[in-house]
């Protein structure tokens, strides 16, 4: 798995990005290049290691099949398991929340505690526009565009946003002397083919639960937690918190001030407990 590491500065001086690191991980079409900012944050605020990760079938990582939930939790465990990380943290955006819930519930041993941000522990359809992206993504693929703009041209009549759109394009490559069409960083057949999986929770209720800390962070106007799944989550994540930050479904992009505030006041009582 490809990865970005961020010291504290106090590692530079021989301390330990092994012990208590946090695992960041991002959401579908995402990458570890999304997490900069709010991973500086954090490794300031909380002297601890960042790992931000991407997962398979993104970023710089091998694309791979199959893409669910069960192997990119087998990815991560790997991942915590040959670079030696002691009781290390999982965030997890999205369907990066749904990995991070995954190892928790394979593996609790490996992790000391998860943040699992806007995505809840169910069997729920996916928003229609991740169809519609990858819709768009392979017209883009398949068009003989010369430009950016006339890739931006065919992703706006499937998606208006403007930021949203900025945050897909993080994955078209433009032409190089060894290929001379703009394509996709990501497999998007595999991709395709995997929402439905992305959509569903490998376990079921009353299978397995994890009893150590869990934070679950939804956005004000985002509908992935919804108020009736708040009594599932506490079966499989009894010793779960619940906070809404001022934002919608991209609540780290948009509000990361008030994403940041609420995991820091999750760890430091943490430590006070």
């Amino acid at each position: 798995m490809s990865y970005t590491l961020h010291h504290p500065q106090s590692h530079y001086k021989g301390g330990d990005e092994r012990h208590e690191p946090i695992i960041f991980m991002h959401g579908l079409f995402g990458s570890k290049m999304n997490n900069r900012g709010i991973s500086k944050m954090l490794v300031k605020e909380l002297n601890r290691s960042v790992f931000a990760l991407d997962l398979r079938n993104h970023g710089e990582s091998p694309h791979v099949t199959p893409h669910t939930y069960t192997a990119m939790a087998e990815d991560v465990e790997h991942f915590i398991k040959d670079h030696r990380l002691k009781h290390p943290t999982l965030i997890g955006h999205s369907m990066g929340a749904k990995v991070a819930m995954s190892v928790a519930l394979r593996s609790p041993n490996l992790i000391q505690d998860i943040v699992a941000v806007d995505n809840a522990p169910v069997n729920a359809q996916l928003g229609r526009q991740f169809a519609q992206y990858l819709q768009a993504m392979t017209r883009i693929e398949n068009t003989p565009i010369v430009n950016a703009k006339e890739a931006d041209e065919i992703l706006a009549a499937y998606e208006p946003s403007l930021p949203i759109r900025q945050f897909l394009f993080t994955n078209l490559l433009k032409p190089t002397k060894e290929n001379d069409k703009f394509r996709w960083r990501i497999p998007i057949k595999i991709l395709g083919g995997a929402l439905d999986e992305m959509a569903a929770f490998p376990f079921t209720p009353g299978e397995r639960s994890f009893t150590k800390p869990a934070l679950f962070v939804r956005g004000t106007t985002s509908k992935y937690v919804a108020d009736e799944t708040i009594p599932l989550i506490g079966e499989f994540f009894p010793r779960f918190q619940l906070k809404d930050v001022e934002a919608g479904h991209w609540l780290i992009s948009e509000n990361p001030e008030g994403f940041k505030n609420v995991c820091l006041e999750f760890f430091r009582r943490e430590k006070e407990d």
